[in-house]
């Protein structure tokens, strides 16, 4: 394109963009005229001059209502979360404990034919509970679960601090020259636990065994068969 008619290009293009902004001040004006006539014919007679003022207020009523209304729902919702006592009232939901909120160790002991003490405590700044029930302790590959050693279901343990819980498990339960030998016990806070965790015990053979409840006294959980 050669310079001359670049130059002509952009010069009609200016052009029309004048135009353009010749006829929108004009259709500005008209308009503000138009408004303004009719902001003084509508202003003039009395009756015309309350139906603004009641729509104005009729804004106001909906959004104080609108407002109440949130403030209403957020003082629901924050009375409503816990679980619900009974009595009109609400308490906070407890954490329950899962493996990977614990800290582990074992013990060997002799009582009872010989036994493994599982010893669990929460680990720094976690607090949370151990459910009223057994256990969950697996052995070797084939996942063999250890049935429970006491007839009742304990109590469920709040571990927080120095708080420690036990459990005692006996590995083998029948005489004899049977079962598999091992190193390690899976031990989970129930079936449902996602985060089990592998406990060296050294070797121990395994063969129908069992695990006591949790309890707070060492002497309280020996997996007497």
């Amino acid at each position: 394109m050669s310079g001359n008619r670049r130059k002509a290009l952009l010069v009609s293009a200016v052009l029309v963009g004048g135009a353009m902004l010749m006829t929108a001040c004009q259709d500005s004006d008209a308009a503000t005229e138009t408004g303004a006539g009719q902001a003084t014919s509508s202003a003039t007679p009395a009756g015309d001059a309350g139906t603004p003022s009641g729509s104005s207020t009729a804004g106001s009523d909906q959004g104080t209502g609108k407002g109440s209304h949130a403030t209403g729902k957020g003082t629901a919702d924050g009375a409503g979360s816990g679980a619900d006592t009974g009595n009109g009232e609400r308490e906070p939901v407890e954490q329950s404990c899962g493996a990977n909120d614990i800290s582990w160790s074992t013990r060997s002991e002799t009582q009872a034919g010989g036994y493994v003490l599982i010893i669990a405590k929460a680990k720094a700044g976690i607090t949370c509970y151990l459910p009223a029930a057994l256990p969950t302790v697996a052995f070797g590959s084939d996942g063999t679960e250890a049935g429970p050693a006491e007839q009742t279901v304990g109590q469920q343990i709040k571990l927080s601090g120095s708080t420690t819980a036990y459990a005692g498990v006996n590995p083998k339960t029948i005489n004899g020259n049977g079962g598999k030998e091992l190193d390690s016990i899976i031990v989970a806070v129930g079936d449902s636990d996602p985060n089990p965790v592998s406990l060296p015990v050294g070797t121990i053979t395994v063969e129908n065994p069992i695990v006591t409840n949790w309890h707070t006294a060492p002497t309280d959980a020996v997996p007497f068969s």
